[in-house]
């Protein structure tokens, strides 16, 4: 069995605010919703479910980082691999919003993983990975 997509829902706090910022700053696209308690979101081909909840009001606690090659991510974040072209206009709209949570920089530089990635958090602090691989190892 295979599949070529996945689905995630989370919590999105404030619905109007994060679908919105998913939107404007990310560029997706919407798809079905039931009006005021969730909406699905086009997630470069991948369904991702926003539920309205209580909006989170900080982050809380410190953030869980573990440390990988050439840095410390946050976790749990889920993400997303991009062209070029996306990524460097999702990375343009990002910085041009609320900015960064982990600014833009290179890993594993020189092999056949390197990437540009950067994690930024949408409205109700879920965290994202964006990134761009620079050879497509599908």
């Amino acid at each position: 069995m295979s599949s070529n997509r996945f689905h995630l829902a989370i919590e999105a706090g404030d619905l109007t605010k994060t679908v919105n910022w998913y939107k404007d700053v990310l560029g997706c696209e919407l798809d079905m919703a039931e009006e005021g308690k969730w909406q699905d979101i086009n997630f470069w081909g991948n369904e991702l479910t926003l539920h309205a909840s209580e909006p989170k009001l900080s982050k809380g606690d410190e953030r869980n980082r573990h440390k990988v090659a050439m840095g410390e991510v946050c976790v749990p974040h889920f993400g997303v691999h991009l062209s070029i072209a996306d990524y460097q206009q999702v990375k343009a709209n990002v910085a041009a919003s609320n900015g960064f949570l982990d600014e833009p920089y290179i890993r594993f530089e020189g092999t056949s993983y390197q990437q540009e990635t950067f994690f930024v958090e949408d409205p109700n602090f879920n965290v994202l990975e964006i990134k761009h691989l620079v050879s497509d190892r599908n």
